[in-house]
């Protein structure tokens, strides 16, 4: 296999096994690293940077005070994971323990707005260009910065008077303490399609899904 041919579903998982420090979600490798200080975390982000440099390779890397959230995927594979996301992802968890920093899992929840349509094509242009995204593959709508949450059009016939839910992807592991928190908070819980998602409903009837990549392929 080419070191730019994305894997498999399978192939993912087994990788994972060896990279605690990272997880799945929404189709790239993800971590959330806490560092020491704010100023090792910029030591870090230098260090990202230049293993980016030397592999030819570049991560998504955003520094929040003592924290980098950071995603790896291969544009040129169509924004699929590849063994090159791998082997960064490798040698950033080698640079990140020398650090002192440590995998936060818990603080990666992933944003996605969708948007219950009949006709997708009717609407998709207007908030593309609001947005100033660009449009994927699937017909989803990307920020090309990856600032601002993906917007996706749920294709149905019916579509319900509220035409809006978050879709919020977090790793499966932290799934639990997510959802019970969701439900302690009022909310009801539909596990009709867990693990992949639970559809929570609020006290006036919004709705959210908690999300995980279990039981999706790649």
């Amino acid at each position: 296999m080419a070191a730019n041919d994305a894997l498999t579903r399978p192939e993912i998982d087994a990788e994972l096994a060896s990279l605690p420090d990272w997880t799945l979600g929404l189709g790239a490798l993800r971590t959330a690293l806490k560092c020491p200080t704010s100023a090792a975390a910029l030591e870090l982000f230098a260090a990202i940077g230049a293993l980016a440099q030397e592999a030819n390779h570049h991560p998504d890397v955003d520094w929040r005070y003592d924290t980098l959230f950071v995603a790896l995927t291969s544009h040129d594979a169509g924004s699929k994971v590849t063994a090159r996301d791998v082997a960064l992802a490798r040698a950033i968890s080698a640079a990140a323990s020398e650090a002192g920093a440590a995998a936060r899992p818990e603080l990666l929840h992933t944003v996605e707005i969708a948007i219950d349509t009949d006709d997708a094509d009717a609407i998709s242009e207007t908030w593309r260009a609001a947005l100033g995204y660009r449009k994927a593959e699937d017909g989803a709508l990307v920020d090309p910065f990856g600032r601002g949450p993906s917007v996706w059009f749920q294709q149905t016939a019916t579509p319900n008077v509220n035409r809006f839910h978050l879709d919020v992807t977090v790793p499966y592991s932290q799934s639990p303490g997510v959802l019970s928190a969701v439900e302690a908070a009022g909310a009801s819980l539909d596990h009709g399609a867990a693990p992949r998602f639970v559809i929570a409903t609020d006290a006036q009837g919004n709705r959210l899904c908690v999300c995980t990549e279990a039981g999706r392929g790649a």
